[in-house]
C-alpha cells in the first residue's frame, strides 16, 4: 500500500482529478441515478432541497419555542427526554412504529407481502461498524426478514431519527417493496431479487414521507428526525458533486454539513469521506424519492379525481427495482390505460408542492 498503491493515488479529493474525471463522474452519475440529469442539474436540485427542508426545519423549531436552529439543535442536544436509556427501549420504539404502520397499509397499498418482519439488535461485536439496516428474507418463507437494529453506546443515541428509520428499513420502505418483489410470480428470479439505488433507496426514502400522510409523527421532535435524515440525502446531492464536479475541497463539504445540519462530527466525517471513496452513490436517495413523487403528481393531473393512491402504489411495485427511466415509462403508460378506461379529457400537470 505505501509504496506501490498510494503513491498512485489521486491527491484531490474529487474524481476530477484523475485522466478523464469528469467523463468518469458523469457515467458514475448516470450509472447510479439511472437517468439522464448532469451533475450540475443534480447540484441545483440539492441546493433548493436543501432549502427547502431548512423551512421545514425551522418551522418545527417555532412549534416548540425556539427561534432559530441554532439554538434547537443545541437544547436537543442536551435533552435527556430525547435520548434512549437502555438498548430495548430502542428496539420497542421500532416495533411499536412498525407495528403501527402496519396497521395502516391496507389504506394504502392494494398489494401487500406476505413474508413478515422482526426487528433484532445487532451484535455487539459489529456495533462500532455497522449501522441500522434490512435484511432481506428467503422467497420461500424460510428465514424472516430482519431490521437490524444498531443499540451500542445507547446513551449518546438521540431517538429523534428511530421512527422516520423504522418505516425507511422496515414498512412501507425496504421490506414492502423487496418483500413484493420476492413474491410477484410475473418475474423471473434474478427480477425479483434486482437492486437499482435509485429506485430502491429512493422507494424507502418516498416511505418515509408516507408516515406524515398516514398521520404519523405526532412527535415534533420526532417529525424534526424525519426532517433531518431528509436533509442528509439533500446535503449529499450538493456535496457529492461538490467533490466531484465543482472542485471542492474536504474542509468545504464538512463546513456545508455543519452550516445546514445538526448531525454530530463523527457521522459527517464518515459521510464526507464515504463520497470521497465512493463518488455518485449517494446520490439515488434524493434522486429516486423525487422521481417518485413527480410522477405520483403527474398521476394525479392526469386522473383527477379518478386517481386511486393504492393503485398508483401498487404500479410502482408491481414491477420490481427498475431504472427510473423504465418506472417513468410504466406510469405513464398506466395512466393513459386509466384514462382510456374512464374516457377522461387530458389534464395539463401542475408541480407539486
Amino acid at each position: 500500500v505505501r509504496d506501490e498503491y498510494a503513491p498512485k493515488g489521486r491527491t484531490e479529493p474529487g474524481v476530477w482529478a484523475l485522466p478523464d474525471g469528469a467523463e468518469r463522474y458523469a457515467f458514475r452519475v448516470k450509472n447510479s441515478t439511472t437517468t439522464n440529469l448532469t451533475p450540475e442539474e443534480i447540484h441545483q436540485i440539492g441546493l433548493a432541497q436543501v432549502n427547502e427542508i431548512e423551512g421545514r426545519m425551522l418551522g418545527v423549531g417555532h412549534q416548540l419555542g425556539y427561534p432559530d436552529l441554532k439554538s434547537f439543535y443545541a437544547a436537543i442536544k442536551t435533552d435527556p427526554k430525547l435520548h434512549a436509556h437502555s438498548r430495548d427501549e430502542i428496539l420497542d420504539l421500532y416495533r411499536k412504529y412498525i407495528d403501527g404502520m402496519y396497521t395502516k397499509l391496507p389504506d394504502l397499498f392494494g398489494r401487500l407481502p406476505k413474508g413478515k418482519l422482526e426487528v433484532m439488535p445487532i451484535e455487539e461485536f459489529r456495533e462500532k461498524e455497522a449501522s441500522t439496516h434490512y435484511v432481506q428474507g428467503t422467497p420461500d418463507g424460510s428465514r424472516k426478514a430482519h431490521v437490524m437494529v444498531n443499540t451500542g453506546d445507547f446513551a449518546k443515541r438521540t431517538t429523534l431519527d428511530v421512527e422516520t428509520t423504522a418505516y425507511h428499513e422496515g414498512v412501507p420502505g425496504h421490506h414492502l417493496q423487496i418483500a413484493i418483489a420476492q413474491e410477484l410470480p410475473e418475474l423471473p428470479p434474478y427480477r425479483q431479487q434486482e437492486n437499482y439505488t435509485a429506485y430502491t433507496e429512493g422507494w424507502a426514502l418516498y416511505a418515509e414521507r408516507l408516515g406524515k400522510e398516514a398521520g404519523f409523527f405526532q412527535d415534533p421532535y420526532s417529525y424534526y428526525g424525519h426532517l433531518q435524515d431528509d436533509m442528509l440525502r439533500a446535503i449529499r446531492l450538493v456535496v457529492d458533486t461538490g467533490f466531484h464536479y465543482k472542485h471542492w475541497s474536504r474542509q468545504q463539504v464538512v463546513d456545508f454539513f455543519h452550516e445546514h445540519s445538526a448531525i454530530d462530527e463523527p457521522e459527517v466525517q464518515s459521510e464526507t469521506d464515504r463520497y470521497m471513496a465512493w463518488p455518485a452513490q449517494a446520490l439515488g436517495y434524493k434522486i429516486g424519492q423525487l422521481e417518485i413523487l413527480k410522477l405520483r403528481q403527474y398521476s394525479k393531473d392526469q386522473l383527477g379525481a379518478k386517481f386511486d393512491l393504492r393503485a398508483f402504489h401498487d404500479q410502482v411495485l408491481a414491477g420490481g427495482a427498475v431504472p427510473l427511466d423504465v418506472l417513468s415509462t410504466r406510469i405513464h403508460t398506466w395512466v393513459g390505460q386509466q384514462k382510456a378506461q374512464a374516457s377522461l379529457p387530458v389534464a395539463s400537470p401542475t408541480q407539486e408542492r
